[in-house]
């Protein structure tokens, strides 16, 4: 469905005298013809294909997961019972019910979501303007040349400074973006993910191929190649990639393809002919060797004027790239002229791009200290931030905190670094879960009850052993829905069963037992709230999630050893409105976009807490055919 379709269904159902609440229940679970709307309340797609999230995983989603077993057999793949209609009917009624009754969650969604970006595609600036809303974002757009051993320019870059780049970014929470994710944001104002950066590549030297293309593949970035037709393939002191190289990069869905002529001229010392030549001939041989439209272009040496610039519109592009040599002409995106000069940063400014990088939503991870301090009280879920990382120091102790998204638990089936086992959920970022029994090196037993949506018994809760299970009473069970998170204490009498977990929690996909609360309703927790938890007074490496006061869920580790009491209150400091403390000592361990941010190796384990991005939708529908983990 489009976003204006779901406006229209919205409008005319509550207008109509349904109310707010059966309205939105309506879009939100497709009583309106054909309407589909991911949101608080699960993440309805028609099917979910064979093999559609991860060839090892089985999924359980929202409330479809109700007493289905997933056998694994030869094939790795599993059946789902007769039982699905009916859980899917049921649950469909359930989401339904819940909007209705309480539509609150819904509409914020909506209203902060979705909403913004609803008007700035409905009123895209003029053709070739910038909009209004798109300047309150800042978006640095990184240049580079060369990526080389042998330095031989100044712009040149060697491969060891370049992945240096990457992991910069990564460490500092960016976000590369697309070409195409850049220009919709320049022309309507669309949001962007959490402090976005652009990076460029001109000239299609061979080193960006045998550098910079695997690099970008390793990190999973985004770029753009810039390249002029008329050297594509040479050799000499600064050789070029090939037709063939170029189309594995195009091919890879990580590189976008721009024009930079044919043969490099300034295009402003040429006359209005060549001009026309430069920039039609390099679009159709673009065009022709790699079958796809080419709707972007680069200046070379950045040169252009009003005149070329009509040109450029005239041919079909969409949008220019510019450069300066001079640092004061070197800005973000949005302050460029329009979208036919886009400025950017020569690679020699990369350290000064870190930290402007800015989508110029509130809420994305940006917040001050201060900001935090004086958060407001609240328990409303959003699950639709962005994700965001960040580091904090407070009272002189480092603590990294990742924010925004939607989490999920992986229980996984043998024990293996956060970093390996968030591949199963394609997850943004991961911190180590629940604690496990330590009985063999490869056990994936927990202690206490566990369920998880990511498991070989995806959506089978594990009930623990009963012999350790009355040792947890009033510990933290986390409880995960699609729409909500809970945090009560446990009691093995009543939640011994998937069926108590779900008199807690109707639409319960993910539940554990944590170590103990660190902040309790915006409160940090005193030594006595830990009764005889080993060790939670000692100096450790700590590792936390939990709810912050904006609603958001945050996962973190601490990067210098601290213990439980006064972590829990710089937790409270951070804005954290429920916090609990998960495995921590040699077994603390975070990871973002697929890196490890410890500075140590840290011990395998069994079960994280992850964070999905808030787009990535889990099925409501089966078709009866999904996958299960594997052991091999």
């Amino acid at each position: 469905m489009n976003k204006v379709t779901m406006v229209g269904a919205l409008v005319g159902l509550t207008v109509a005298g349904v109310g707010i609440g059966a309205g939105i229940a309506a879009v939100m679970t497709g009583g309106v013809k054909n309407i589909r709307l991911s949101a608080f309340y699960g993440s309805p797609s028609d099917n979910l294909p064979d093999n559609s999230v991860n060839n090892n995983v089985a999924i359980a989603s929202n409330a479809n997961s109700t007493n289905i077993n997933f056998n694994p057999v030869a094939t790795q793949s599993c059946r789902l019972n007769s039982t699905v209609a009916v859980a899917n009917s049921l649950n469909g009624a359930w989401q339904a019910a819940q909007i209705a009754t309480n539509p609150l969650p819904a509409w914020q969604y909506f209203n902060n979501q979705m909403a913004p970006d609803l008007v700035a595609r409905l009123y895209p600036a003029p053709f070739p303007q910038i909009s209004d809303r798109a300047r309150r974002a800042s978006v640095p757009i990184v240049m580079y040349h060369d990526i080389t051993k042998d330095k031989q320019l100044d712009w040149d870059v060697t491969p060891e400074e370049l992945e240096q780049h990457f992991a910069t970014i990564q460490a500092n929470g960016l976000t590369p973006i697309t070409m195409d994710q850049l220009v919709n944001h320049l022309r309507t104002g669309a949001t962007l993910p959490a402090n976005p950066i652009l990076l460029t590549f001109d000239d299609n030297y061979l080193g960006q191929y045998e550098y910079a293309f695997p690099l970008l593949k390793k990190y999973g970035y985004p770029a753009v190649w810039s390249i002029h037709t008329g050297f594509v393939g040479k050799g000499g002191n600064k050789p070029k990639a090939n037709w063939d190289q170029i189309r594995e990069m195009y091919k890879s869905g990580l590189i976008t393809i721009a024009s930079h002529t044919v043969n490099h001229f300034n295009l402003s010392r040429i006359d209005e002919a060549q001009v026309d030549r430069e920039l039609r001939i390099s679009k159709q041989v673009l065009e022709k060797e790699l079958g796809i439209a080419i709707k972007y272009f680069t200046y070379p040496e950045g040169s252009y004027s009003d005149r070329i610039k009509d040109q450029v519109k005239e041919v079909g592009y969409e949008a220019a790239l510019t450069m300066s040599l001079d640092p004061r002409d070197e800005l973000p995106a949005e302050k460029s002229d329009d979208l036919l000069a886009i400025r950017r940063y020569g690679q020699s400014r990369f350290a000064d791009v870190i930290a402007i990088a800015s989508n110029g939503v509130p809420d994305s991870g940006n917040t001050s200290d201060k900001d935090i301090d004086n958060l407001p009280d609240s328990t409303v879920v959003n699950f639709a931030s962005p994700i965001s990382k960040k580091l904090v120091n407070f009272d002189g102790l480092p603590i990294t905190l990742i924010s925004g998204g939607r989490p999920v638990t992986v229980h996984h089936h043998t024990r293996a670094q956060v970093r390996e086992i968030m591949k199963t959920a394609k997850a943004i970022a991961a911190v180590d879960g629940g604690f496990f029994s330590l009985q063999s090196l490869e056990s994936n037993k927990m202690i206490g009850p566990v369920l998880s949506q990511f498991a070989e018994d995806a959506g089978v809760l594990d009930v623990g052993r009963s012999g350790e299970n009355p040792l947890l009473k009033n510990r933290p069970l986390v409880l995960i829905s699609p729409s909500d998170i809970k945090f009560i204490p446990y009691n093995p009498t009543l939640h011994s069963t998937k069926e108590q977990l779900q008199a807690e929690m109707p639409d319960v996909t993910d539940a554990f037992v944590a170590a103990g609360w660190l902040v309790k309703n915006g409160q940090p927790q005193d030594a006595a709230s830990f009764g005889k938890l080993y060790g939670f007074d000692a100096n450790r490496d700590r590792a936390f999630w939990g709810i912050d006061r904006k609603g958001r869920p945050v996962i973190g580790v601490t990067m210098e050893m601290i213990d439980s009491v006064n972590l829990g209150k710089l937790l409270a400091k951070a804005g954290l409105q429920e916090a609990v403390m998960l495995d921590s000592g040699a077994s603390a361990s975070l990871a973002y976009r697929g890196k490890s941010l410890m500075s140590y190796d840290p011990r395998p384990v069994p079960h994280i807490v992850a964070l999905l991005n808030p787009d990535q939708t889990m099925s409501t529908k089966w078709d009866g055919a999904v996958t299960c983990l594997s052991r091999n």
